[in-house]
């Protein structure tokens, strides 16, 4: 009988309905713990409508965040043509078609020029122009952010220096002291100290035009008002001339030391626009939302009530200061502020993606394969190749191992930056940061789209020069392959001026047994 009601009914009302109803099974799911699968159906900004304060903008580069959502995610520009394509989803509610991206840029490489608005708002996002602190923004390389979401292979946004995207005219963005809310998908393993990564509204013209001007969520390690505690990254509001994590600015939750060098993280503001502001962050991955500051707004003049101008800002601050780094997986405002129920579920529909979780494939050296490499040497082989202060060394893994060491010890394949008949090596615990070589020996270090980036980090397999497993070429320098040296890892050539060079069982040092994950 109620099938035949809802069949009945005009479609935007049968649509509500049912949005409606797929709420109300999010939150009998999670209050009787029903597993967070049954709860797919209803996606972010389903769940915000629902709950009265309707999504104004909603972005992303890896999914659908409306149930019913079947538009374009992002455009991306090849640097051979200049030509542009749309990258949307493998079906309406789902994740990114990111083998169109692939296929667009295959030989070349790709930007991202534009990411659209799920919103019926239209509120996209393009590169952002010169403001009063930065010069012009450049987009942001379409292939530096490979990651899986919902057992897909899709590609996030990673924020270097002089990057960012902005729309100056939007629809529907809290103005003057109105209240809205916002969260962003982001990553603790990519940030700095540096002005500024956020998210949210900031001012049209891309200057300064004084306090309470923007609110934007903002992530990184920068301390803008001391004290804080720990060594962040920290989510702050970004109202202008300020990071604030309180109305003094400087924290006062002695508990609040930061997210840590968590891969994938959850930031969400909420405003009143009038007296109060909230903040609050979650492992994406697991977990509920701690919230780290519910008070009333900045004390000094401007911030109460709010003056927001109603822009969109992505990676930079509100005049364009462009010196930050960060990752933005998908992020939406409202109009008004959420509930925390409601911010609940979504961070419960957020945990259900499995943001990071496994490609599928293990032990291979096929593209989104997750594996080890284990030396052969005789010496050697317990010792995997792992990253540790960001350089890479031979080190013992065992069974027994901490889980940091078994996750430093793990990579995926990824196809070669700089040639896709060859192979680049992405961290497990760190999206966007791939194996390369500088000044010869390897670290790790996150993609920033360079022509140079992508050859040191790409590298050419053969059969193992020892006569087993597989040796790695440098792919701009052939004649050298990955070797381990003195713990150390190197490209090294047989015999050389270099001391890794040693020909001393070089052979057997550049090859590498390809093994199964140590990270599961």
């Amino acid at each position: 009988m109620f099938l035949r009601f809802l069949r009945t009914r005009p479609r935007r009302l049968r649509n509500a309905t049912l949005a409606a109803l797929s709420a109300l099974v999010t939150v009998v799911a999670l209050a009787v713990g029903v597993p967070q699968a049954s709860a797919a159906t209803s996606l972010p900004c389903d769940i915000y409508a629902t709950a009265g304060t309707p999504c104004v903008a909603a972005h992303s580069l890896v999914r659908a965040l409306y149930s019913s959502y079947s538009g374009s995610l992002y455009q991306v520009q090849r640097a051979s043509d200049s030509a542009t394509a749309n990258v949307g989803l493998l079906a309406a509610g789902g994740y990114a078609n990111a083998a169109a991206q692939d296929s667009f840029c295959a030989g070349t490489t790709c930007i991202i020029t534009k990411i659209y608005d799920q919103s019926a708002r239209h509120n996209d996002l393009t590169i952002e122009g010169a403001g009063g602190a930065g010069a012009a923004d450049v987009g942001a390389p379409a292939d530096a952010l490979p990651v899986t979401v919902g057992g897909h292979q899709v590609y996030g946004l990673e924020i270097s220096a002089g990057m960012g995207y902005r729309d100056n005219s939007t629809s529907g963005v809290a103005t003057n002291g109105a209240a809205e809310g916002m969260y962003m998908v982001t990553s603790g393993t990519h940030v700095n100290g540096s002005c500024c990564f956020d998210y949210g509204n900031a001012e049209t013209n891309n200057l300064d035009t004084g306090n309470g001007h923007m609110d934007a969520i903002n992530f990184g390690t920068e301390c803008w008002f001391a004290p804080c505690y720990g060594s962040g990254p920290w989510v702050q509001a970004d109202l202008e001339n300020g990071l604030f994590q309180s109305d003094s600015g400087y924290s006062k939750n002695t508990a609040n030391t930061g997210t840590g060098a968590i891969p994938f993280v959850t930031a969400l503001l909420k405003n009143n626009g009038q007296d109060h502001f909230a903040l609050k962050y979650g492992n994406a991955q697991s977990g509920s939302l701690t919230t780290t500051y519910s008070g009333g707004e900045p004390t000094a003049s401007g911030y109460s009530p709010m003056h927001q101008e109603g822009a969109i800002v992505l990676g930079t601050g509100g005049d364009n200061s462009n010196g930050s780094i960060g990752s933005f997986f998908e992020g939406v405002m409202t109009a008004g502020i959420p509930t925390d129920a409601a911010d609940n579920s979504v961070q419960a529909n957020i945990v259900s993606v499995g943001y990071g979780g496994s490609t599928g494939t293990t032990g291979t050296l096929a593209a989104g394969s997750e594996i080890s490499l284990r030396a052969t040497t005789s010496c050697c082989t317990a010792d995997y190749i792992r990253h540790q202060n960001n350089a890479a060394v031979v080190s013992a893994v065992t069974s027994s191992s901490s889980a940091l060491d078994k996750g430093d010890a793990t990579w995926i394949v990824r196809r070669g930056l700089a040639d896709s008949s060859c192979y680049s090596f992405e961290s497990r615990n760190y999206p966007g940061d791939f194996l390369r070589h500088y000044n010869y020996q390897l670290y790790r270090q996150p993609m920033v789209g360079t022509t140079q980036f992508r050859q040191d980090a790409t590298f050419c397999a053969s059969t193992g020069k020892s006569g087993t497993g597989t040796s790695f070429a440098s792919y701009n320098y052939p004649a050298k392959f990955i070797r381990h040296y003195n713990l150390n890892v190197y490209i090294a050539s047989d015999g050389g001026s270099n001391t890794w060079d040693n020909a001393t069982s070089w052979t057997d040092d550049v090859s590498w047994a390809v093994t199964a994950p140590w990270a599961p």
